[in-house]
């Protein structure tokens, strides 16, 4: 009996250590991922009011997006893959196991949305973070000046003369212990695109 007793306490004790030690790893790779280094790799997959930009935009496309923007269209989509290199320059990995992200463009409210898929980055590496996002391009018209969203979509199609300029702050989640955990801080990430260089 005291030795079924002893094997089931150190059962438990083993369970307990590796729980923690599974926690304490959490923690280092919640931290690391706060002090790593974002950068802007690209925009892909981009399509507007259903028109696939991927490629490039012809002169019938450019008219007709145009005329989209300028007009009275109920819904106008924008659709694209913003893709982050993150490099983890520390000595442990970084890691979420879930992303909520806010973008501002030329200081305007863009969109928000969350990315349900963990990511982790190792000691040393630079991994690509790609999150997909959408926004309708009607309703911000709706909501800020013609003129901003017009100048923000003719850089995203490639035929704007002045940059646009975008910040995105991600906030991370971390899951410790079996519970959810968000990042009391936004990681900011800002870079410029478009306009005639």
């Amino acid at each position: 009996m005291i030795r079924t007793l002893r094997f089931i306490v150190a059962a438990f004790a083993a369970v307990y250590m590796f729980a923690c030690c599974d926690a304490a790893k959490q923690l280092r790779g919640a931290y690391n991922l706060k002090h790593c280094e974002y950068r802007y790799r690209s925009i892909s997959d981009l399509t507007l009011a259903g028109a696939d930009l991927s490629r490039g935009i012809s002169a019938l496309d450019a008219v007709r997006l145009l005329a989209a923007m300028n007009g009275a269209s109920a819904t106008i989509p924008l659709d694209f893959t913003l893709n982050i290199d993150v490099h983890n320059p520390h000595p442990a990995h970084a890691a979420f196991s879930a992303l909520s992200y806010i973008i501002e463009i030329d200081g305007l409210a863009f969109t928000d949305g969350r990315l349900e898929q963990p990511f982790s980055v190792a000691s040393g590496e630079t991994k690509p973070l790609s999150v997909r996002i959408g926004v309708d391009l009607a309703a911000l018209i709706a909501t800020h000046s013609r003129e901003a969203v017009v100048k923000i979509a003719r850089n995203f199609i490639g035929l704007g003369s002045e940059e646009t300029h975008v910040t995105v702050r991600l906030r991370p989640d971390f899951e410790i212990g079996g519970t959810v955990v968000s990042s009391p801080v936004y990681l900011p990430v800002s870079f410029s695109f478009g306009g005639r260089k």
